[in-house]
């Protein structure tokens, strides 16, 4: 199984979802997206698999910074670079286990995952 969680370490998400994977013993690697950089390949899979709207974060500080022309003209390509500029625009965290993605953290959505 590969597990890899991303975030930024201060989150109280993020947080709770490292407690959980490691409390259940789950190995897993924590990718920091402001230490560790994003790859634009990637964000574009994750908009693809997940959709654009799970992917941003609305209610971020991130979000809120952004111009209105910004905002309306959302797309997937504009979405990829304001990302790369600003990775905290992902909701967080986001989970990817053996390539099934999933955001944001609930307990009982982790266990399921790894039943």
């Amino acid at each position: 199984m590969n597990v890899t969680l991303y975030g930024i370490p201060n989150c109280d998400t993020v947080k709770k979802a490292r407690v959980w994977l490691d409390d259940n013993n789950i190995e897993h690697r924590f990718h920091d997206f402001r230490k560790d950089g994003l790859e634009a390949d990637q964000v574009k899979q994750w908009i693809t698999t997940l959709a654009l709207d799970t992917v941003i974060n609305k209610r971020s500080t991130s979000w809120k910074a952004l111009t209105d022309e910004q905002k309306n003209g959302l797309n997937e390509q504009t979405a990829v670079e304001l990302i790369l500029d600003s990775p905290t625009l992902i909701k967080r965290p986001l989970l990817d286990k053996d390539g099934e993605l999933q955001v944001g953290f609930k307990a009982a959505n982790y266990e399921s995952t790894f039943a």
